[in-house]
C-alpha cells in the first residue's frame, strides 16, 4: 500500500523589492475607517516636537486590515518567544510614554 503523495503547501505571490524604495521610520500611527476602507497614516514623532508628519499612508479593505492584525499577532507572539515580552507601560497612556517632551540629561549632583 502506497501512501497518497503530500500536496506542496501553497505559496504566496513572489514580492519584488524595487532598487528605489524608500524605508520609512514610524513611531506613530493613525488609523480612521469608512464602510469600505481602513487608512492607516504613519508618522515620525521627535521628542519635544508637537508636530508630526505623515510620511506614509495605507488603505486597505478591512478584511486585508484584520488579515494584518492576525499576522502582526502572530509575529510579535514569534518575536517574544525568541527575545521575551514587549511590556507595554501601564498606569498612563502609551502615548504619554513613547511621545512626552524631551526632557534633557539631568544635573548631576552637587558635593
Amino acid at each position: 500500500m502506497t501512501t497518497p503523495p503530500i500536496p506542496p503547501k501553497p505559496t504566496g505571490p513572489t514580492l519584488e523589492l524595487p532598487a528605489d524604495l524608500e524605508i520609512v521610520y514610524a513611531n506613530l500611527a493613525r488609523i480612521a475607517h469608512s464602510p469600505s476602507d481602513i487608512v492607516i497614516d504613519f508618522a515620525h514623532l521627535l521628542p519635544g516636537e508637537p508636530r508630526a508628519r505623515i510620511r506614509s499612508r495605507v488603505v486597505m479593505t478591512p478584511l486585508s486590515a484584520k488579515l494584518l492584525v492576525r499576522a502582526l499577532t502572530e509575529n510579535i507572539a514569534r518575536y517574544e518567544a525568541a527575545f521575551g515580552e514587549i511590556h507595554v507601560p501601564v498606569n498612563s497612556s502609551l502615548a504619554e510614554n513613547l511621545f512626552k517632551p524631551f526632557q534633557g540629561p539631568t544635573e548631576p549632583p552637587k558635593e
